[in-house]
């Protein structure tokens, strides 16, 4: 394919800021499947969810049907901080690789929590603030969502209480202490100020944590306090909602310059940053207009899509969440302390669940040190210091355009960098020593997990 000389950085202008987020759910033929009571089974109300979620998150959570959401003036006015986000052409990268591929990279970081977790973490905190809340309380896995969560609380004014887990509080303290000036709470997770958290103390001594286990202790704390309300920053339908301004604004800088890519790529932990980048070049997929090749790259020690099973699942270790219909690995499953803390989630988004058990895209798994290996030829020809997450879609990326050099293809590639990687410098020096290395579980490994999903006759 011909592609047209276009700049280094693709910028939108200021008034090119979607006005809008995008609803996948209203183009999709299947639709995920509901949430579920824990304690009756049935299907989830907005009566149900109202004592966990602020309102209007719970109208957005459970809204199938309207292809766009208007987002609020205010949550338009904090997205010119640091929107419209820059579409790079990573033509650097493309001279090392040799390749006649076409790589195309949408950064998040270029904001003060780094990654693209403020599109939503503004988002539900305005919303608490609107509902008169005191604070919120939530989960964070490498410290981007906590981070990002404790600005926009800091902007509102609300109270922030983050879970932030246990192996990632010890690795990335400086993360924490960013969270800390914003004037969040942090505590490491499984801890001893919950029920929830002391039970899992006591039945995995020493463990490491997992954001299944932070979550049960996020929801704890809000239901057990009066005047909060818990926020998640993944998973759930109105995340992939608030962060659909990643895709329309790839989707408006690529129609700007006349660009079709033909693969787009993603990390995937439980579907933040692959679902807002994805969403609307899916939904033109979906409705028959255009398609992509859009791939879904996650972590080998944590392979829920590649290696899961989709059935109903507890989103949270402590089994105190609706059950979500989701690629999941169980809800017992505890990773292995990997560097991609964003990505240690036993569950995937039952969005992106859906489509891929429909067939919308596909999904591969990648060891840590690969990934590394990606990352640093990123940094040495980009010049951006990647996230681990991120560096899941580079990796991807990169074995892509040599495919293309191989086979002599001219494809355009797309990927989502979610945010930058300065805080994850013990990750980096273990592998510059040599010292980084691999797991991938076994298959008896797994069915421990799996021996933890509840048995639902639906």
């Amino acid at each position: 394919m011909s592609i047209p000389n276009t700049p280094y950085k693709i910028y939108l202008e200021e008034n090119e800021i979607p006005k809008f987020w995008y609803n996948v759910r209203a183009d999709m033929k299947t639709k995920p499947a509901p949430l579920l009571n824990p304690g009756t089974l049935k299907p989830m109300t907005a009566e149900d969810l109202a004592p966990v979620f602020c309102e209007e998150l719970v109208a957005q959570e459970l809204n199938d049907t309207d292809r766009e959401i208007p987002i609020p003036q205010e949550i338009q006015d904090f997205y010119k901080m640091y929107r419209p986000s820059p579409l790079t052409h990573a033509v650097f990268l493309e001279k090392a690789l040799d390749t006649p591929a076409h790589i195309y990279y949408k950064f998040e970081g270029n904001n003060t929590s780094g990654s693209h977790k403020l599109n939503s973490a503004i988002a539900q905190a305005y919303y608490a603030k609107k509902q008169g809340l005191k604070g919120v309380t939530t989960e964070t896995g490498a410290g981007q969502w906590g981070t990002a969560l404790s600005m926009a609380c800091a902007f509102f004014g609300l109270d922030c209480r983050v879970y932030m887990v246990k192996v990632s509080y010890e690795q990335k303290p400086f993360r924490r202490e960013v969270m800390r000036t914003y004037g969040a709470a942090v505590t490491p997770s499984p801890s001893d100020t919950t029920e929830i958290g002391r039970k899992i103390l006591a039945e995995h001594p020493g463990t490491t944590g997992s954001l299944g286990c932070a979550i049960s202790e996020a929801v704890e704390a809000a239901v057990s306090n009066e005047g909060y309300r818990y926020v998640l920053g993944s998973v759930l339908n109105q995340v992939l909602l608030h962060q659909s301004v990643i895709g329309l604004e790839t989707q408006a800088a690529l129609k700007k310059y006349g660009i079709k890519p033909d693969v787009i790529i993603g990390c995937a932990g439980g579907g933040s940053n692959l679902g807002g980048l994805i969403s609307p070049f899916m939904g033109e997929k979906l409705r028959g207009e255009a398609d992509y090749d859009i791939i879904a790259v996650e972590p080998a020690s944590c392979p829920s899509l590649t290696r899961g099973r989709f059935v109903y699942d507890f989103c949270d270790t402590g089994m105190v969440t609706p059950l979500a219909k989701m690629y999941t690995l169980g809800h017992d499953f505890i990773p292995s302390a990997n560097h991609a803390g964003g990505l240690r989630y036993h569950g995937m988004s039952p969005i992106l669940s859906q489509l891929y058990h429909d067939g919308y895209m596909r999904a591969v798994s990648v060891e840590q040190t690969s990934v590394f290996k990606a990352a640093e030829m990123f940094a040495r020809t980009e010049g951006i210091l990647p996230a681990p997450e991120s560096s899941h879609a580079i990796r991807a990326a990169i074995d892509e355009a040599l495919k293309c050099r191989e086979t002599g293809e001219e494809k355009t590639i797309v990927f989502g960098l979610t945010g930058t990687g300065y805080f994850d410098m013990v990750a980096y020096e273990q592998f510059n020593n040599g010292t980084m290395r691999d797991y991938i579980p076994t298959d008896a490994d797994l069915e421990k997990g799996f021996a933890s999903i509840p048995k639902i006759d639906l």
